[in-house]
């Protein structure tokens, strides 16, 4: 039986980031930086006005009651270049380029707003409501440092360097395939024998929550041919496949019979509960085999059908290794140590997740509340948890007041 530690270590190590791609902006939000950004330009490129008001030369504005010509008038988006008159006084708005020779703005609220003259409430401080070239950014500075994670700001800043694309690791494109003849959609009419499919839609949602592109296929019927086909067609478009159901021991072995010669897929039994069986490795892209040369291979996931079983492994294996293919360095969901507010047994030499209410804050410390029967765990308990406490290989009993570590799903 495989450890937990070991099927992870497995995991990431064949979980590289995708390879880097140069994006438009609209594409680039919740990606991550594939490499440093150098500013090419001084951003403001010239000094321009911050505030609606009068550029002057502060000197000007030194003698009390002193009232100036008003010579001109600058808009956001006039040519710059205007050389200023000693002695007088220009009207500009914010963002329009400051005249060469004037040092200071003087906001339109400390003045009489003249239009042919302007009259000053205050004396002009050298520099104020001016924003200098090269003031928010530098020619030639590094700023934005691979491996930031893009988000609005740091995309307004590219803009404003005038950087249209930027190289960005992609967000995966991840397949999903139920495998199961007794799968039925959740909008077909109940039938006996046969199983309204959940994972598909839950893996699905638990995807987009990593940052990743979800593309489910729905159900494909559990013969050899069908899976064949299915993973043959969706492989050219994946960066990473999940299939959920097909690994009973006791049915026929279509999965496995199918994996077999696609890659280097183990079915492993993983010492954890739910989720005991498990299958992972790289199968080939693009009808090439691992390892040929100009072949392109995908990690692919075989996770059990339960539903709590493929979403607990999906958050304990793929979604950290869908966070190091688009680039993160934070793998992992937060974790908390809680006090076990009530007891359960755990099974021997496996670990054990169970869902759970988690309440406190830092101050005043976390408790735990194990929802349903932890020993076996339901989509009812699941969908009422915060948390997956974590019960380790060596514990056979949780006491109440235990700490317990939480894997926190959400705040």
């Amino acid at each position: 039986m495989r450890s937990v530690q070991d099927h992870l270590a497995a995991v990431l190590a064949a979980a590289g980031p995708v390879s880097p791609l140069e994006v438009m902006l609209h594409d680039a939000s919740g990606c991550i930086l594939a490499a440093d950004v150098v500013a090419p330009v001084d951003v403001p490129a010239i000094a321009v006005a911050a505030r609606d008001g009068y550029a002057v030369n502060a000197d000007d504005t030194q003698a009390p009651g002193r009232d100036l010509p008003v010579a001109h008038d600058l808009h956001a988006g006039s040519a710059a270049g205007l050389r200023h008159v000693a002695g007088t006084a220009v009207r500009v708005a914010s963002g329009a380029p400051l005249p060469l020779g004037a040092d200071a703005v003087v906001p339109v609220e400390e003045t009489d707003r003249g239009q042919a003259r302007v009259a000053f409430q205050r004396v002009a401080a050298p520099g104020q409501h001016v924003r200098f070239a090269g003031a928010d950014v530098r020619a030639g500075e590094v700023v934005l440092t691979a491996g930031t994670r893009l988000g609005a700001r740091q995309i307004a800043l590219a803009a404003a360097m005038g950087r249209g694309r930027l190289p960005v690791h992609p967000t995966p494109r991840v397949v999903l395939l139920s495998v199961g003849s007794e799968l039925v959609e959740p909008t077909t009419a109940a039938r006996p024998g046969k199983v309204f499919e959940v994972d598909g839609h839950a893996l699905e949602a638990a995807v987009r929550d990593a940052g990743a592109t979800p593309v489910r296929v729905g159900i494909v019927p559990d013969e050899r041919a069908a899976l064949r086909e299915a993973l043959e067609d969706q492989l050219v478009r994946a960066d990473l496949v999940v299939l959920t159901g097909g690994l009973s021991e006791l049915a026929h072995d279509t999965v496995k019979d199918v994996l077999a010669p696609l890659g280097t897929v183990r079915l492993d039994q993983v010492a954890m509960t739910p989720g005991l069986r498990h299958g992972f490795g790289l199968v080939g892209a693009h009808g090439l085999d691992v390892g040929e040369p100009g072949g392109r291979t995908v990690p692919l996931f075989a996770l059990q059908g339960h539903p709590v079983a493929a979403q607990v492994s999906f958050e304990v294996f793929v979604r950290p290794a869908l966070r190091a293919m688009a680039g993160h360095t934070e793998l992992f969901r937060p974790s908390v140590a809680a006090a076990a507010t009530h007891g359960w047994v755990s099974p021997a030499g496996l670990r054990q997740f169970v869902p759970a209410a988690v309440l406190g804050s830092p101050d005043e410390g976390y408790r735990a509340t194990p929802i349903g029967d932890p020993s076996a765990p339901s989509v009812t308990a699941l969908a009422q948890a915060n948390a997956l406490a974590v019960v380790g290989e060596g514990d056979r009993t949780v006491h109440p007041g235990q700490v317990v570590h939480c894997l926190v799903l959400e705040g």
